[in-house]
Order: C-alpha cells, then structure tokens, then sequence
C-alpha cells in the first residue's frame, strides 16, 4: 500500500492469492475506504483475471513479469486517473 504521511492512497495486490483473491481484498478494503486506488498485477492470461472478476473498464493492470519503469508508470496511471 502506498500513502502520504499516515494516510494510504494506493492498494496494489496480486489477481490470485491463496486464501483470498485481489478482488475479495479490494472489496474488503473499500468497504472501509471506498476512495481507495488499487493496481492489480497479475501472471496470469486475461481469462483467469476474469474469472477472478477483477477485469471491468476501471481495472489498472500490470502483467508479470515487469520492469520497475513500467510498474512507476502504472502507479502513475492510477494515482493521475483517481479512482
């Protein structure tokens, strides 16, 4: 999670984890931040992502594997588009 002094403005989680996937953690955390910006990252193929139900037209997604540039210019993406 990425913030400013105490205040978290950024999720970034995997599409599949064991346990819970991104999207059960994203909706965990904005039920209690729902202003929350996330970036998914993912090695998967589009089609378990959306299985995972994560992929809808306000999805950041970064593929694995990835360049720290390329993850900074996602980060960006987010950050600059808002929610």
């Amino acid at each position: 999670i990425l913030g400013r002094g105490d205040e978290f403005v950024l999720l970034i989680s995997d599409v599949v984890m064991p346990r819970m996937s991104g999207r059960e953690l994203v909706d965990r955390v904005r039920a209690i931040r729902p202003d929350m910006r996330v970036l998914y990252m993912s090695g998967y193929t589009e089609d378990a992502i959306l299985r995972h139900g994560v992929h809808d037209a306000s999805t950041v997604l970064l593929g694995k594997p990835f360049a720290p540039a390329a993850l900074l210019a996602k980060i960006r993406e987010v950050l600059d588009r808002g929610r």
